[in-house]
């Protein structure tokens, strides 16, 4: 990429995996769905369901080929979050509660000011973290073990 294709990337992202959004430019126009994918690198969302094209796949080793089905990437300018009050789309801004914590609200003509909720799956993560120590993973033992002593300063290099 460059550096002309970089500076165009959207820095602060507020639509998010999960979100309901709909689509208000393209051949699916004024049709809602879910974010399934987000594309950081070309600013692009994957919304479930919609913009559906034919792909030719070839065949392979362990897959058949043929013609399927597949949601194609849209711009992240042609989505827009609904508002969870009156299901209209709006715009997404942020806002910090009394108690310090970030939120996104609801903005633009026609939008109520509620509070947009972070989707539930974005618990869940796409990439599971692994369970089973691999070979260069440090052992407890070793990342448990003190190897210096404040008070008495042992363990201090000799410099």
């Amino acid at each position: 990429m460059g550096w002309k294709a970089a500076q165009k990337l959207i820095r602060h992202w507020k639509i998010l995996r999960g979100d309901n959004v709909m689509i208000i430019r393209g051949k699916d126009k004024d049709e809602t769905g879910i974010i399934k994918r987000v594309i950081r690198s070309q600013n692009r969302v994957i919304v479930e369901g919609k913009n559906l094209v034919k792909k030719h796949i070839k065949q392979g080793q362990g897959h058949e080929g043929g013609i399927f089905t597949v949601e194609a990437p849209i711009h992240a300018s042609n989505v827009q979050v609904l508002d969870p009050v009156t299901g209209k789309p709006c715009k997404v801004g942020i806002r910090y509660l009394e108690d310090g914590t970030k939120v996104r609200v609801s903005r633009g003509i026609g939008a109520s000011g509620s509070i947009i909720p972070r989707p539930e799956i974005l618990k869940i993560r796409t990439t599971p973290r692994p369970t089973v120590a691999g070979p260069k993973d440090t052992p407890m033992d070793h990342v448990l073990e003190k190897t210096y002593d404040a008070k008495t300063g042992r363990g201090m290099p000799d410099l």
